[in-house]
């Protein structure tokens, strides 16, 4: 086990594009970081400068002790889990987990073990002797744990390691990883777009936004104070609804006073309420109700305020709400973000 350091990390591809631009991040030993952005924020990149597969353009990593700039993969002590297996198809799972320790020259009797330790771990014992055609998708997935969990690496690194496998497998496997990275408390790094995979997971999330770092902070604090507007709306589904401040906005009541150089009012559908129109604590606003969408337990009302600002909230069970009704909705002073006109958050 060991923590990872990264000191001002960059990435220029053909001379002028900057994929990473300058990034800094302490990983404790033991902690489960993931990196989570929208396409193109470069999580994959930097996850890959990490494990020595991506060249890095300046700047320094270390893995433990070590300074990791200039050596091969092989030799940073790291295991990597990769969103297609690549497990060897040929072989049975057995040889699968094997391989990588034969080519260190383990000992027969110490490759058994770590194999028995891992099967057991992973639960799939009972398809040592079978090859990967002859698995499903999350079984694939467990033996491609295995394979890094046999190492016994200083870290791990997930490159999307679910992304192929369907909405109750990839729940099943969340849990899985978690349960699996408390019990060995190695040093992790994930990398995911799912940013409710993010949530679960993380000790702590890192939010990537064009090749630089947004945010660092544990999943509750990234979605209770968000640290920029666009952290704001990637954290939480649906996401924070943003509402421009601006002379003749649909506040049809309340006490909202905006703090000095606030541009925008962000409140997420989950704070907010069907209200009275009255004046009182908080926000209050009138909206037409455009869709009503029904997930089980609750129903999110998609609505429109009178300026035409799009508005979500959410309302428990099935909700009575009909289409084109309007309804005064409202929030608590204590749910309200305000952002400056750069995206920063002001309160």
């Amino acid at each position: 086990m060991a923590q990872i350091n990264l000191r001002d990390i960059r990435k220029v591809y053909g001379g002028n594009i900057e994929a990473i631009k300058g990034v800094s991040l302490d990983i404790a030993d033991g902690e489960l970081v993931v990196l989570v952005g929208p396409s193109g924020c470069g999580k994959s990149t930097l996850l890959r400068m990490i494990a020595g597969l991506e060249s890095i353009s300046g700047g320094q990593i270390a893995i433990g002790e070590r300074v990791v700039n200039d050596l091969e993969p092989s030799e940073r002590d790291i295991a990597m889990v990769f969103q297609n297996y690549a497990l060897y198809p040929h072989m049975t799972v057995r040889q699968n987990l094997s391989y990588g320790l034969k080519n260190r020259n383990t000992p027969p009797d110490e490759i058994a073990r770590r194999i028995e330790k891992a099967a057991r771990a992973l639960e799939i014992e009972a398809f040592l002797d079978r090859k990967p055609r002859q698995l499903s998708g999350g079984q694939r997935q467990r033996v491609a744990m295995g394979r890094a969990i046999v190492r016994e690496p200083a870290a791990f690194l997930f490159d999307e390691p679910l992304s192929n496998l369907d909405a109750k497998l990839r729940v099943q496997m969340r849990v899985e990883i978690k349960r699996l990275q408390r019990a060995l408390k190695t040093t992790s790094v994930y990398v995911t777009h799912d940013q409710m995979e993010a949530m679960t997971l993380a000790d702590r999330l890192v939010v990537l936004n064009g090749g630089r770092i947004e945010q660092v902070g544990t999943p509750i604090e990234l979605y209770e104070r968000p640290a920029t507007s666009f952290v704001a709306t990637f954290i939480g589904s649906p996401s924070m609804n943003l509402l421009p401040l601006r002379e003749g906005s649909s506040l049809s009541g309340g006490t909202v006073i905006p703090p000095a150089g606030a541009s925008t009012l962000g409140v997420r559908p989950e704070d907010l309420h069907l209200a009275s129109a009255e004046s009182g604590e908080g926000l209050r606003m009138e909206v037409r109700v455009g869709a009503v969408e029904l997930v089980g337990a609750e129903s999110y009302v998609h609505a429109t305020l009178g300026d035409g600002q799009p508005l979500v909230f959410r309302v428990p069970g099935r909700s009575q709400i009909a289409i084109d009704e309007r309804v005064t909705v409202g929030a608590d002073k204590a749910a309200l973000h305000f952002f400056d006109g750069d995206g920063r958050r002001l309160a």
